[in-house]
């Protein structure tokens, strides 16, 4: 008896179970190799490529030895497990933020992902939903490996038929590739798995050299380590910073939400004029864009561009001095208002507040607005009853950082403006915060959604006018987006660029804001620079200083 006629040897003969687990190997290699790396991508004549490493892997497979065959079976699931992965990942970080997933910096955003889908649609249909998908996804790659242990039990004489067919197929793809015009070979075969995966190590390289770069900038002491001596120019003034959730440049220019926001901004600059103050408006790139409102923040307070959320762990361990810090230093009492801030805050200690305000802490009695924990219009109220009123009973100006989220997704409820005498403890507003639709419903069409985000824009903004014509006094406000709302409101190729306004009763030093880009008034021009977020520190530290 010889060795390959063994009782113990599988000897499987081609059936119907070798032609599908063949089948199922062949499918699942050429999608993911050819999947796009980008949403818009996904067409039907995507998949109709063949890439040459299918037939290779598989040919390898047939015609080593056994033992190295179920090694070399393991090695390929986990390439193709890793490619599908990142291209799913691909698809979503470029739906929600435009750029390609970054294994080295993403990875933290796992989190954030859980709190957003679950404030969508939900804590235990999220829990269902993830469960679903990565049980998928394991259930797939379980499938892929036992389909190429079942082609690797098939006898010699079994395989010969498969070697053929392969063989022939990837001579057919190596022709193509040398042979074929590059449009015929860009359209019907491929060889991109190995420049694919050599791309991502290169970009896990460039971030750790990104990263070495980022701690140089943090040890360079050539910018202003202490506020004193700073801010002449607004002395005794408040200064009020104002971050409008997703208030980007599509909100004033697209074309589908300018006809709603040009007329308020219109409105609320009448509003302001009347009530004596003087504004102009500009564009900053932001660093981020469709969430993670906190690189923005971290990127504006401290002058250098955070733009991924490991520059920003690194930030809060340095000694970069704030914007918060330097106001604080030279004698403005500084708080933070974060009605979006549910759990601990360790990062707070960085930015240099002498008070913080978060959810738990603003006094708000009222039921939330599904993922938004209270109204802008509360918000404001509480800043001005909490802090403000204090302060100004201490003989002290405030320089406060405040984060608007009634513009944070889902973007229902839409809350309404009410009188500020009203405003109460916030339960005035529970008919407000169980009105409209569900999320869900929102969110089951793309249209809906767009109406929805820009109208709680439209109620940020209308907001604002109302709280800075009736509570403003003598303050200086710089409001600004935080960043573009995800591409699927803005679309594909939209700027990163949000809006900036300065509103002071003092009229030169709004006017002094025009060099450096931005225009008179409440709409900024479109010719005019978008400033990156980075400069606006050393930009308010250049305006604010003496006369």
């Amino acid at each position: 008896m010889t060795r390959s006629d063994s009782p113990n040897d599988a000897r499987r003969e081609m059936d119907w179970k070798a032609w599908l687990a063949t089948f199922y190997v062949t499918m699942l290699g050429i999608i993911a190799l050819v999947l796009p790396d980008h949403p818009n991508a996904l067409h039907i004549s995507s998949f109709l490529v063949l890439p040459i490493e299918i037939p290779l892997a598989i040919i390898t497979l047939l015609l080593l030895p056994r033992p190295l065959a179920r090694i070399f079976a393991l090695c390929l699931t986990i390439i193709l497990a890793t490619i599908l992965f990142l291209k799913i990942a691909d698809i979503s970080v470029q739906s929600a933020f435009q750029r390609r997933f970054n294994p080295y910096f993403d990875i933290t955003m796992i989190e954030n992902g859980w709190f957003l889908l679950s404030g969508i649609i939900g804590r235990w249909a999220a829990v269902f939903a993830i469960g679903l998908g990565v049980s998928a996804f394991l259930v797939v790659l379980g499938f892929l490996l036992a389909a190429q242990v079942r082609l690797i039990g098939l006898s010699r004489r079994a395989k010969y038929p498969l070697l053929g067919l392969f063989s022939i197929t990837a001579l057919t793809c190596l022709a193509v590739l040398i042979m074929a015009p590059d449009d015929m070979r860009s359209k019907h075969v491929s060889a991109k798995a190995y420049g694919y995966l050599s791309s991502r190590l290169d970009l896990v390289a460039t971030s750790v050299r990104d990263m070495h770069a980022f701690e140089t900038a943090l040890s360079d002491k050539s910018g202003p380590q202490s506020g004193d001596g700073l801010f002449a120019r607004v002395r005794g003034r408040d200064v009020i910073l104002i971050f409008v959730e997703s208030y980007g440049r599509s909100a004033v220019e697209d074309e589908r939400y300018s006809p709603l926001i040009k007329p308020r901004l219109e409105s609320v600059e009448n509003e302001l004029t009347k009530a004596g103050f003087a504004s102009a408006s500009g564009w900053s790139l932001s660093p981020t864009m469709g969430g993670l409102s906190w690189l923005a923040h971290g990127t504006f307070l401290s002058g250098l561009w955070v733009d991924n959320q490991i520059r920003y762990d690194r930030l809060m361990l340095s000694d970069r001095p704030s914007l918060n810090r330097l106001f604080r230093d030279a004698g403005w009492q500084t708080a933070a208002i974060m009605p979006a801030i549910t759990m601990e805050w360790p990062e707070a200690g960085y930015f240099g507040y002498d008070r913080t305000f978060v959810s738990a802490n603003l006094g708000y009695k009222g039921d939330p607005f599904n993922w938004v924990t209270m109204p802008d219009q509360y918000t404001l109220s509480a800043f001005e009853k909490l802090v403000r009123e204090p302060a100004h009973e201490e003989g002290k100006t405030v320089m406060a950082e405040i984060a608007l989220i009634s513009s944070h997704a889902p973007w229902t409820p839409v809350p309404h403006l009410i009188d500020w005498n009203d405003v109460g403890d916030g339960t005035v507003f529970n008919e407000q915060a169980n009105s409209g639709e569900t999320p869900r419903e929102v969110w089951a069409e793309k249209d809906n959604i767009r109406q929805h985000y820009i109208a709680t824009i439209d109620y940020s903004l209308e907001t604002l006018g109302s709280y800075i014509a009736a509570f403003g006094d003598d303050a200086v406000f710089i409001i600004l987006g935080d960043h573009q709302p995800a591409p699927l409101v803005t679309g594909p190729d939209a700027s990163r660029a949000v809006t900036v306004h300065v509103v002071s009763r003092d009229q030169a030093l709004v006017d002094n804001f025009l060099p450096a880009g931005f225009a008179p008034g409440m709409i900024p021009a479109s010719d005019q620079p978008e400033l990156p977020m980075n400069d606006m520190r050393q930009l308010l530290i250049d305006k604010f200083a003496g006369p």
